[in-house]
This record gives C-alpha cells, sequence and structure tokens, in this order.
C-alpha cells in the first residue's frame, strides 16, 4: 500500500497531525462565532459582519505570516501566532456580549490563523522521497476535506456538553496544540530560509508570471466552490432535500476525499502527463461537473454530481501545490503557498456573494451557472498560461531545492 510506505516516514504522522489538529479551529470559526453570538443575543447582521472580519483578517494575514516564516523560520512564527490567535479566540469567549470585542477578537483570530499549512506544504519534499511528494500532497488535499466535516462537528460536540463560548476555547486550545506539535518537530526545526537577495523582493513569490496566473486560476475554481455552498442552501429547500444543504455539501467533501486519495494512489504513477497538462484537464473536468450542476437536476442526481466536483478539486489542488513549489523563487516558498489559501479564500467568498446576490432575484440554475463560469475561466487561465506553469529559471531557482539544502 503506497500510504502506509508514505505515512511510515519519520515524522509525517506527527506534522500531518499536528497540521489537522492546528487547522481544526478555520474550520471551527464560522459555526462556532455565530452560536456564540446568537447565544448572547446579537442578530444575523453582526454575526455576518463578525464571520467577514475573520474571513478577511485571514485572507491579508496568511501571506504576511507566510513571508515572516519565510525570513525567520516555522517555530518562531508559528508558537507566534498561535498564541496571538488564541488570544482573539479567547476574547470573542469572554466577551461575547460586546460588540467591539466580538469584532477585534475576530479580527485577531483570523489575521494571526498560525500558517500550519503553507508549512507542512514545505516540509513535504523532505519529509518523503522524491518520487512520494505528489502523494504526500495528496494526502494533504484529502487530509484537507476531513477538516470540512470535524469542524463542524466538533462545535456540536462541544454546544451538546457546554455553553456555545466554549466551541472558542476549544479552538484556542486546538490551535495552540497543533502548532506546538508542529513548531517542536525536528523537520520544523531543521528547516531553514533561503537567504538570498530575490527573497527580499516587496512583491514575494507573486514576482513570478506563472505563479500569478496559476493562482488566480485556481481562484476561479474557488467561485464555483463558493457559489456551490450557496446553492446548495437553496436547493435544498426548494427540494426538501434529507439532510438539508449539509448532505450536498458532505457528498461534496467526500468525494474529494476519494478523488484525492486515488489521484495519490494510481494518477500519480500512471499518468504520465506533465503537471500543467494535469491541472488543465482536471480543471476542465470540474468545470464539466459544475455545468452539470448549473442543470438542477433531481435530489438524487445533484447527490451524485455534488460528489463528481469534489472527485475533480481535490486532484487538482494536489497538481497545483507540486506546481506552487516549483513556480515559487527562491526563499518565498512558504509565502507562495499561503498566497494559495488566500486566492482560493478569496475566490470562495466572492462567489458566495455572487450566487447570494443571483438567488434573490434569479433562479437556482443561474446561481450555479456563476460558479460553473468561474472555474470555467479558470481552466481557460490555465490553459492559455500552460507554458508558463514551468519552474523558475535557473538563476532563480526552485525554492524546494533551496530550502532543502539550506536546512541539511
Amino acid at each position: 500500500m503506497p500510504y502506509l510506505a508514505l505515512l511510515g516516514r519519520p515524522h509525517v504522522v506527527r506534522l500531518l497531525s499536528s497540521s489537522l489538529v492546528g487547522r481544526l479551529p478555520g474550520a471551527m470559526a464560522a459555526l462556532g462565532i455565530a452560536l456564540t453570538l446568537r447565544h448572547a443575543g446579537y442578530g444575523y447582521q453582526l454575526v455576518g459582519l463578525t464571520t467577514g472580519v475573520f474571513a478577511a483578517a485571514g485572507a491579508i494575514g496568511g501571506p504576511l505570516l507566510g513571508r515572516l516564516v519565510d525570513r525567520t523560520g516555522q517555530p518562531r512564527t508559528l508558537l507566534f501566532s498561535s498564541c496571538l490567535a488564541a488570544a482573539g479566540f479567547a476574547l470573542l469567549a469572554a466577551a461575547p456580549g460586546t460588540r467591539w470585542a466580538a469584532v477585534l477578537g475576530a479580527a485577531v483570530a483570523g489575521a494571526a490563523a498560525p500558517p500550519l499549512e503553507p508549512c507542512l506544504r514545505t516540509l513535504w519534499p523532505e519529509l518523503v522521497e522524491p518520487d512520494e511528494v505528489e502523494q504526500a500532497y495528496a494526502v494533504d488535499a484529502g487530509a484537507q476535506e476531513l477538516l470540512f466535516i470535524a469542524g463542524p462537528l466538533v462545535v456540536a460536540g462541544v454546544v451538546a456538553l457546554a455553553p456555545a463560548r466554549d466551541t472558542l476555547w476549544a479552538a484556542a486550545v486546538l490551535g495552540l496544540a497543533g502548532s506546538v506539535g508542529m513548531a517542536t518537530a525536528a523537520p520544523s526545526r531543521a528547516w531553514a530560509p533561503a537567504a538570498t537577495p530575490a527573497a527580499r523582493h516587496w512583491l514575494g513569490p507573486l514576482r513570478s508570471t506563472g505563479l500569478l496566473l496559476l493562482l488566480v486560476a485556481l481562484g476561479g475554481s474557488g467561485v464555483a466552490v463558493g457559489a456551490f455552498n450557496v446553492f446548495t442552501v437553496a436547493y435544498a429547500e426548494k427540494h426538501h432535500l434529507v439532510g438539508g444543504a449539509g448532505t450536498l455539501l458532505a457528498l461534496s467533501a467526500l468525494g474529494a476525499l476519494v478523488g484525492a486519495l486515488t489521484y495519490g494512489a494510481v494518477g500519480t504513477a500512471s499518468w504520465k502527463a506533465s503537471a500543467p497538462d494535469k491541472a488543465v484537464l482536471l480543471a476542465a473536468g470540474m468545470a464539466g461537473s459544475y455545468w452539470l450542476v448549473a442543470l438542477v437536476p433531481g435530489p438524487a442526481g445533484s447527490c451524485l454530481l455534488a460528489v463528481l466536483t469534489g472527485v475533480f478539486f481535490a486532484p487538482l489542488l494536489t497538481v497545483s501545490f507540486g506546481l506552487v513549489g516549483e513556480l515559487a523563487p527562491a526563499g518565498a516558498v512558504t509565502e507562495a503557498f499561503a498566497w494559495l489559501v488566500t486566492f482560493i479564500g478569496v475566490g470562495i467568498a466572492l462567489g458566495a456573494a455572487v450566487a447570494g446576490v443571483v438567488l434573490s432575484d434569479g433562479t437556482l440554475r443561474t446561481a450555479a451557472a456563476c460558479g460553473a463560469l468561474g472555474v470555467t475561466l479558470g481552466a481557460a487561465t490555465l490553459l492559455a498560461a500552460r507554458t508558463r506553469l514551468t519552474p523558475v529559471a535557473a538563476d532563480e531557482p526552485s525554492a524546494l531545492p533551496e530550502a532543502s539544502r539550506n536546512s541539511t
């Protein structure tokens, strides 16, 4: 079993599990904040503002923390940011009846969310053999889907036993625990940033045209995901779907998990196409699945298509992780992975906003088509930029080999 060999590598299980534990607060935050504020007597206006501030702060803070990692190393940044994020969650939990505390706490917790995702993806090439790196990225992408399932379940479990604000205390503790687990691991302590003049460029990794085009294209995929999130709510209400919108979202996450693990076990070895070609084809497949969703079939058909949307998305992320590592200039790889999270997150927010506006005056089909159009434009961008999705020039070597040399 290829995954057993990969998980058997030294430090892999510890780093992967620590990363997932530390990233749980991000999957818990929206629901935990909403329940806490509602139980404190506030309306949905403050709920929307606070959760929006949390997401926006994360989109801004992620690349900044990634740049800090590239300049100072992983442990300091992870420990500093996790303590600050925990303080933000604590402020939210301790004073949910105060408006300014709610907004400030959300801003701090979001902006300081420890950059565990980019840190782990930076370490993968050093944790496993070269021919296992893509499998490792597939495991990473699949595990990410588990967070979308586990986060709300943790919130539900806490609320069943304790006041809603305790979900935020739990988020603070989990973020600290995961960050400490990763920051104290030997590979994280040994990894050293590349001390190159190029690493100080004010644009950071975004000076790589190929990387920027890749990130924009992935933002289009995020638009599809965000529109689908809103579409499922309206669809479930209209068709009286058993389990509501959660059924379709869970099936999409399941499809992504299956897609990531299948691609990692089979596709990485048997599919010999170049990474840019794989990205184009996977994005096209994802676009096709979302155009099928726009046909708005009955409940059985929609459930099947929900699985299909995830099947293409996770392998697309897997291939993209490898491309980001290759395209990022030396000394900026962690920030590059952080920008990937930001671009997809912004795409999700944009897709959700557009679908919400469309649904207020339009139809389910139009809302779904907005998401399909977003990922189609993303696929077209990948196709047009295919020749640019190659490693940086020889005078600006890939960040992955440079980081590896500095960590030995």
